[in-house]
């Protein structure tokens, strides 16, 4: 679940890719060794602020806080800091609704609407526990609505004034039909826990699990409440820090609001293996693979099932994970019930590729080779440019950027133009800028932040230019549109309707593999094509050829690649001035 909202530069659309570069480790270093060597780096260039946990057959091997739990006064995050947890919610209130089931109070076939009167019958009646579970009951997710978090996200409501947001919107599907991401599902399932058993969500949070199993340091996250050890949550502005957007608690509820801390997670994964919550039957029914998700991994009930990749390796092994993001926080879970080995990891500054430190992770445990993460060319230049000037930074940049042990990012080099333009340096930025145009001039974005430099120095004509280019590679960049009818610019060729034929969009239907155990999956309703990553809610995707689609929640864009005879074989995903292309699978 993701629900905090995006800077200027946009995140990537798949937090997947990193680029980072192959190691194979001496076996002389032990393994807790090897993680603190591995984990130190993944800190040191900036791409994990928070804490560890790794368990080996079910036996703590390594836990250690990196970075700030509060960058304003210098706390340090330790294993028993309080991290928000997002999603990892959601496996919390699956264990809620089980129990309920276990007190035969809760029948897992029933319709909502058995136990929510005032819902909507119409849809109500169509929509059971099991598809709230499940992510297949079609209720559109509250956190893609538009405008969501400028109108919604930082007011209080009450659980029921809350389901009204959503309660009357059509569904996006019929239930059952197919699995979509849905934080509104996972909503409704703690008011039918509340109205059922009289209590509040977070009192039987603490009444049904925290207590029983020992979980001290876990909770409700109330913005009023003092909470020792709690962590302040920040997102990257640049290559510098903000603290994250407020967001009332009350939003994500049932399906995000938790806290805990690493240890804590332990302890509940320990639990996870006995019946002191559920009796065996189910708890077989709680892990069991339901619905195909993503590529080849299934949702169960908060948790999903499937291959978690071991190192760089092709190897993987059967994992139980789920991820959380919300406004200053990212988080994962991943337990191998073969042997009982577990990694939690808990981030406060936003995005950080959880997905890939949990990989190598696994290289780690399981002597294989793994991944380490690169230098950021960015971070090195925006140093050398305070430090010694433009001219020095951008002799650096061409220095260091083809170099193995580097990573180029489209997004970093244009999170440094902004720092630099906010800091009043324009003509340093726009030649920043600039080097993201040669670098990636297959990206839309590059040109909409140059021309942004160039209007900002009072170039009106190259301003021009480069907005009409980046509107004509992304007929989405609504940003530029706005710009070029703001300097008196006829648009109307530049925005086209482009209708692909049916019988087209439906060959292109169909799971693609980006990389192994990341799918990108792509549907089909009426004649609007979906593209939903692992990971991701879906996102609609907008034709500007028969080939070519775009998005407009992020910059990007898909392109089908097709065979002589017509056989969809792949596609390429562009973003971030990076290709990745998947086979169909």
């Amino acid at each position: 679940m993701k629900f905090y909202q995006r800077k200027m530069f946009k995140s990537t659309f798949i937090g997947m890719m990193v680029f980072i570069t192959s190691i194979t480790i001496g076996f002389s270093q032990s393994k807790t060794e090897q993680l603190d060597q591995l984990l130190n780096l993944y800190h040191e260039y900036g791409q994990f602020n928070g804490s560890v946990l790794v368990a080996e057959q079910g036996e703590v091997i390594y836990k250690k806080g990196f970075g700030m739990a509060n960058m304003e006064w210098d706390i340090p995050n330790q294993p028993n800091t309080k991290h928000r947890l997002g999603s990892i919610t959601k496996q919390f209130t699956a264990m809620l609704i089980l129990q309920l089931v276990a007190d035969g109070a809760v029948d897992l076939e029933a319709p909502i609407s058995s136990y929510l009167p005032d819902y909507p019958k119409e849809t109500g009646d169509q929509i059971t526990i099991h598809h709230l579970l499940t992510h297949t009951s079609g209720i559109p997710n509250y956190t893609s609505f538009p405008n969501f978090f400028k109108e919604q996200s930082r007011n209080p409501y009450t659980p029921d004034e809350f389901v009204e947001v959503f309660a009357h919107k059509k569904l996006d599907f019929t239930p059952g039909e197919r699995f979509s991401y849905s934080n509104s599902g996972y909503f409704l399932l703690g008011v039918i826990a509340e109205k059922l058993t009289g209590k509040t969500y977070e009192q039987l949070l603490h009444d049904k699990i925290f207590t029983p199993v020992g979980m001290h340091d876990t909770g409700y996250d109330n913005h009023e409440d003092i909470v020792k050890n709690r962590a302040a949550g920040y997102e990257k502005d640049g290559l510098n820090y903000v603290n994250a957007s407020y967001l009332d608690m009350s939003i994500p509820y049932a399906a995000g609001s938790m806290y805990s801390t690493v240890e804590d997670l332990y302890l509940w994964d320990q639990a996870l293996y006995t019946n002191k919550l559920l009796p065996q039957a189910l708890m077989d029914l709680y892990f069991k693979p339901y619905v195909p998700a993503f590529g080849d991994s299934h949702y169960a009930y908060g948790w999903g099932v499937g291959k978690g990749r071991i190192g760089n390796t092709e190897d993987s092994v059967e994992a139980i994970s789920h991820g959380g993001g919300i406004n200053g926080f990212n988080t994962n879970i991943s337990r191998v019930i073969s042997d009982k080995s577990l990694v939690v990891l808990l981030n406060n500054t936003g995005g950080a590729p959880l997905n890939e430190i949990t990989s190598a992770i696994r290289g780690i445990l399981y002597n294989k080779t793994y991944d380490f993460p690169k230098k950021s060319v960015a971070h090195e230049v925006l140093g050398l440019i305070q430090e010694k000037g433009i001219k020095a930074g951008i002799a650096h940049f061409h220095a260091i950027k083809d170099q193995e042990t580097y990573n180029l990012s489209e997004d970093e080099i244009n999170g440094i133009g902004y720092q630099l333009m906010a800091e009043g340096k324009s003509e340093e930025a726009l030649q920043v800028f600039k080097l993201n145009v040669d670098e990636f001039p297959q990206s839309f974005n590059v040109y909409d932040s140059y021309a942004e430099a160039l209007m900002n120095l009072g170039q009106k004509d190259a301003a021009i230019e480069n907005y009409r280019k980046s509107v004509e590679m992304n007929p989405a960049n609504q940003n530029g549109i706005d710009m070029l009818e703001k300097l008196g610019v006829d648009i109307s060729d530049l925005v086209k309707e482009v209708i692909v034929p049916d019988d087209l969009l439906e060959r292109y239907v169909g799971n693609y593999e980006l990389a192994p155990g990341f799918i990108l999956s792509i549907t089909k309703e009426g004649s609007q094509l979906k593209a939903q990553a692992t990971g991701q809610p879906t996102v609609d995707i907008y034709p500007k050829s028969n080939t070519v689609f775009y998005l407009k929640v992020v910059p990007a864009q898909i392109t089908f690649n097709t065979a002589k005879d017509g056989t969809v074989e792949s596609l390429t995903l562009l973003q971030g001035g990076q290709e990745m292309t998947g086979m169909k699978m």
